[in-house]
């Protein structure tokens, strides 16, 4: 079931987010969830929360800011079922396109959002971090949009 997250819910998500590592603060989290301008988006399977998503409105466009999805149950169709949900929000709002960047070393998300009719638009050089330990390199964002 995928249904909109609010404050009540920021324990769990925090949760979620410590395991899925994908790089959202604990402050954007908390932020996201109380700004009126986002939308915070959750996949539960039974009672628990297994997957996220925040999409932000833009004045003509809307961003999506994070997927992030248990180790666990990727691979599952959480992720997909999520960006569908990011889409239909966009649309909603009746914003022109949406937005989002990307870790270029990030192939499966990659994939997914080339499935859902994103293409790249440009790179950011050295954009993230490392992502692992040691790793002495920074890595390009890929950013990436699609018409609505």
């Amino acid at each position: 079931m995928i249904s909109q997250l609010n404050m009540a819910h920021c324990v769990e998500l925090h949760a979620l987010e410590a395991q899925a590592s994908s790089g959202v603060s604990p402050q954007h989290l908390s932020d996201a969830l109380n700004d009126v301008q986002v939308q915070v988006i959750g996949h539960w399977h039974q009672a628990a929360l297994i997957g996220y998503a925040i999409v932000a409105r833009l004045p003509f466009e809307a961003e999506l800011q994070a997927i992030g999805v248990l180790p666990r149950n990727q691979g599952q169709g959480v992720g997909a079922a999520l960006l569908g949900e990011v889409i239909a929000c966009a649309q909603r709002w009746k914003s022109e396109r949406l937005l989002l960047e990307v870790r270029v070393t990030n192939q499966r998300a990659i994939r997914l959002y080339q499935h859902y009719g994103f293409h790249e638009d440009g790179r950011r050089r050295g954009y993230y971090p490392p992502a692992a330990q040691g790793a002495a390199e920074r890595e390009d964002a890929l950013l990436m949009s699609r018409l609505l």
